[in-house]
């Protein structure tokens, strides 16, 4: 692998992270600031395809406002570089709560987990920034017999009404 392509290489993988951590932090303006300006696109787990930038940041906005905490672990982490498009293959093993407790407890922890597909562009300044999110939950089957007695646990990454995490 020559030495520019390593260089992109870890720019994608930095832009990547750096996703994640600006929703982690609930920190809506960062995140909008590694997105590309035009025809971009995410599907979050459950959800229908949304096009265009504001509809895109106004799911943030919206998953952001409802998420007391979240925390992303990366693994499985591919990255794959031509010319000025890139791909980032991972698993995004999260942990995240609900509202705080009415006696001020934290609320409960979920986790799940997310298969996920990033897609960058090189943007007119340099800067790797995302044109595409996709994110499908892993279905996990539980060992342990839910309620009904059938052996079917639930499925990580989603709530019981069927929602999802992210």
């Amino acid at each position: 692998m020559s030495g520019e392509a390593r260089t992109d290489v870890e720019a994608v993988e930095a832009a990547n992270a750096a996703l994640y951590e600006a929703v982690e932090r609930g920190d809506i303006d960062a995140l909008a600031d590694y997105w590309l300006n035009d025809d971009v696109s995410v599907v979050h787990p459950g959800w229908p395809v949304l096009n265009g930038r504001d509809e895109v940041m106004r799911s943030y906005a919206l998953i952001m406002a409802n998420t007391e905490y979240i925390q992303f672990f990366l693994t499985d982490v591919e990255v794959s570089v031509l010319g000025d498009t890139a791909v980032v293959t991972c698993t995004e093993n999260i942990l995240s709560g609900g509202p705080a407790e009415a006696d001020g407890s934290a609320g409960p922890l979920i986790g799940g987990l997310v298969v996920a597909t990033n897609v960058f562009r090189r943007d007119e300044d340099g800067r790797w920034r995302v044109w595409a999110h996709h994110g499908s939950p892993i279905l996990v089957e539980e060992d342990d017999e839910d309620e009904d007695g059938d052996g079917i646990g639930g499925v990580d990454g989603m709530d019981p009404e069927g929602g999802t995490l992210l």
